[in-house]
């Protein structure tokens, strides 16, 4: 199966390593900057362009919402893209397009949505459930029972502890410590944790 990477950037590049390592044929990348042509010495084309029904679509683009834009309106067949190096339980379920980096553990039980994305390094212990097009960044530690609602960043280096909800949409600041419940849509930061202000979604 033939694979293009949609998104040309360092997210991309990402992708690419974790692509070349499976020994997926990458054909290029997809980006809507007319400006690109080549990037890592790969063809970059527009969406429109591309033609036929024997490819897969690898997605390379980190913020959630606009991840979650593009995928709505495409009409791809998405594939995972999963570093070997990744520790996956052989009882946890991954659903369509997640990319999970180098070094990323993944427990028992647990339940990662559409599109996500589990950076290098992060830890998603027992039973945790992650909804759609969530982004767990470098470093992130989720304890067990930590359930992660759609399009939330956890990012890097925080730990969220055993049992915690986080609602939809919320941005975990870099370091926090999360040891209280979250409500949907807003930015939470700092240990102990505090509520700046609201998302908008």
């Amino acid at each position: 199966m033939i694979v293009w990477i949609y998104g040309a950037s360092g997210h991309g590049k990402v992708i690419l390593d974790i692509l070349q390592k499976l020994n997926v044929h990458v054909a290029g990348f997809l980006d809507d900057d007319d400006s690109l042509h080549v990037f890592m010495d790969y063809k970059v084309i527009r969406p429109a362009e591309l033609t036929g029904h024997n490819f897969e679509v690898a997605m390379a683009i980190g913020d959630n919402q606009t991840r979650k834009k593009v995928v709505e309106r495409s009409r791809y067949n998405f594939a995972p893209a999963i570093h070997p190096s990744a520790v996956i339980s052989a009882n946890a379920t991954i659903e369509e397009g997640t990319v999970i980096m180098a070094g990323a553990i993944i427990q028992s039980g647990c339940s990662i949505g559409k599109h996500v994305i589990i950076n290098t390094g992060a830890i998603v212990d027992h039973d945790c459930a992650i909804g759609d097009f969530a982004h767990i960044s470098p470093g992130a530690v989720l304890c067990g029972n930590v359930t992660i609602g759609d399009c939330t960043w956890v990012g890097a280096g925080s730990t969220i502890i055993e049992g915690i909800t986080v609602g939809r949409n919320v941005i975990v600041g870099a370091g926090s410590l999360i040891r209280e419940d979250v409500p949907e849509s807003v930015l939470v930061v700092g240990n102990p944790q505090r509520t700046v202000r609201p998302v908008r979604q």
